[in-house]
């Protein structure tokens, strides 16, 4: 009899420990690592924590899934990975993006709550820190195999990324045009899977022509109508632009025009590359 009623207890007092436990890491988590003061470093961390974990998942799966992935060079192995990492993230960011720049109420002309340039939460500072974790990660590997995953335009591209995002995390100021400007990742993706594409040999499948007819579309809308529009929110809101600190104010000028230049060299290239695919199954 003794027995039975210890056994039921057991459960009940596991489930009472559990419930402790929880209730501790809860606070923890409130108290320190989603803390207002915390948030910039703890989601840096998490950011680089989730590329390490997705890049040694991408390894994984596509050694067990991926025939083609056993037949590739170690730096092209690596390649694959990065192209991994990267593509959860873009998809990750622009999602977020997309909300926090036309669907949160947060940067809405509407709300009454201070400067739309000064604006932030403890969300969007955490999703840029993510983000900012993500572009250190992929520049320390572009630099370290430099060349072999980017040349000189991914360096500058990657080093400009980062420092706007990790000044808009860190300050609050100008997170809408930050948001409006990671959009453009959604462009990632595409780019990644035409690569992917190319080193399974499948460059003159209709997916891999599929492909750059959807990269000349996302890149026009999310990469040069979008920067157009973001200019010209800004000159609709210029007069709380200049209240920012003038670190700031070159940051919002100077890294949209630095990667809009940028943007449009690289929309000739796809411009070509895909009359050039074209021009062939005529």
């Amino acid at each position: 009899m003794t027995t039975a009623i210890g056994r039921k207890a057991a459960p009940a007092r596991n489930i009472v420990a559990f419930r402790s436990y929880q209730s501790q890491a809860e606070t923890l988590v409130k108290t320190y690592l989603l803390a207002d003061p915390f948030i910039p470093y703890t989601s840096v961390f998490a950011g680089i924590f989730a590329c390490k974990m997705v890049y040694d998942l991408c390894q994984l799966i596509s050694s067990f899934y991926f025939r083609t992935y056993t037949t590739l060079t170690k730096i092209q192995r690596t390649e694959w990975n990065n192209r991994g990492m990267s593509t959860v993230h873009a998809i990750f960011i622009s999602a977020v993006s997309t909300y926090f720049a036309f669907w949160s109420n947060l940067f809405s002309d509407q709300n009454p709550d201070g400067l739309l340039i000064t604006r932030s939460s403890p969300l969007s500072t955490f999703a840029l820190g993510v983000s900012a974790g993500y572009f250190l990660s992929d520049l320390g590997m572009i630099c370290w195999f430099y060349p072999s995953l980017g040349g000189l335009e991914y360096v500058v591209h990657h080093s400009l990324s980062a420092i706007a995002v990790a000044y808009s995390m860190y300050t609050g100021e100008g997170q809408l045009y930050t948001f409006m400007v990671l959009i453009s990742e959604v462009t990632t993706p595409e780019i990644n899977m035409r690569w992917f594409l190319d080193t399974a040999g499948l460059k003159r499948s209709y997916a891999y022509l599929i492909n750059g007819v959807v990269i000349f579309f996302a890149w026009l809308v999310a990469r040069i109508l979008l920067f157009i529009y973001m200019f010209y929110h800004v000159s609709l809101h210029y007069d709380q632009v200049i209240h920012m600190h003038i670190f700031g104010i070159l940051l919002v000028f100077g890294v949209p025009a630095a990667l809009g230049v940028m943007n449009l060299m690289w929309f000739g290239k796809i411009i070509k590359g895909l009359k050039k695919n074209l021009s062939k199954r005529v």
